[in-house]
């Protein structure tokens, strides 16, 4: 098998054990994603995969599978994709299909019923210390926590009425704002240091001419 070959071999089978161990999906999957990836198999890093999951999040489809898709064409290309988003969809379809027609049998038991109360208290538990950890990686200055700030309280106040890909695109339009002011403002700032520096030089030759 040769080095490619290998590789997507790889992604299929670490894709194929992630999906039936983890519970929760989307945004549940994330911190093993991020382990098998980012520290077991060195494949990338942790900015890297933080990048790929918020362009996840920004497009139609399921999170954990476009997550999947994006860490299998960066490693392998194509054919990485494939490979990925096979092995992280073969499972969960099985599974899926065997769990609905049980689940068909057994709904109206309340020790089933019980069980899913607990299970959906998990899951959030899960989702929220995905938002926890990814929120920290993001919050780098005070422009992102202002930026974090404002969407939080866009969506808590009209999340049923602005449709989520405004608020993507509009805090892609506010980043690259921001990138540009700071752009200016360091060039403002190294504009002010040059001269600074430049007045030093004079004032020392001057003294040295006297």
């Amino acid at each position: 098998m040769t080095e490619t070959g290998k590789t997507i071999w790889q992604l299929f089978t670490t894709f194929l054990r992630i999906a039936p161990a983890t519970f929760g999906g989307g945004f549940a999957v994330m911190p093993a994603m991020e382990k098998e990836v980012v520290e077991k198999r060195k494949w990338m890093d942790s900015e890297d995969i933080g990048d790929v999951f918020a362009v996840a999040q920004s497009i139609p489809g399921a999170v954990a599978i476009n997550s999947a898709t994006f860490i299998g064409y960066r490693i392998a290309g194509i054919r990485g994709a494939l490979a990925a988003m096979i092995g992280m969809l073969l499972p969960t379809f099985c599974i899926i299909v065997v769990l609905s027609y049980v689940f068909l049998q057994v709904k109206d038991n309340p020790k089933i019923e019980a069980a899913f109360l607990s299970i959906r208290a998990t899951i959030v538990a899960l989702i929220a210390y995905a938002a926890i950890k990814y929120g920290k990686k993001a919050l780098v200055d005070k422009a992102s926590a202002v930026l974090i700030g404002v969407t939080v309280l866009l969506l808590f106040v009209g999340g049923s009425l602005i449709h989520p890909l405004l608020i993507i695109a509009g805090g892609a339009a506010a980043g690259i704002v921001i990138q540009a002011i700071k752009a200016k403002l360091g060039q403002e700032r190294s504009k002010e240091l040059r001269q600074e520096r430049s007045g030093k030089v004079q004032e020392q030759i001057f003294d040295y001419m006297i």
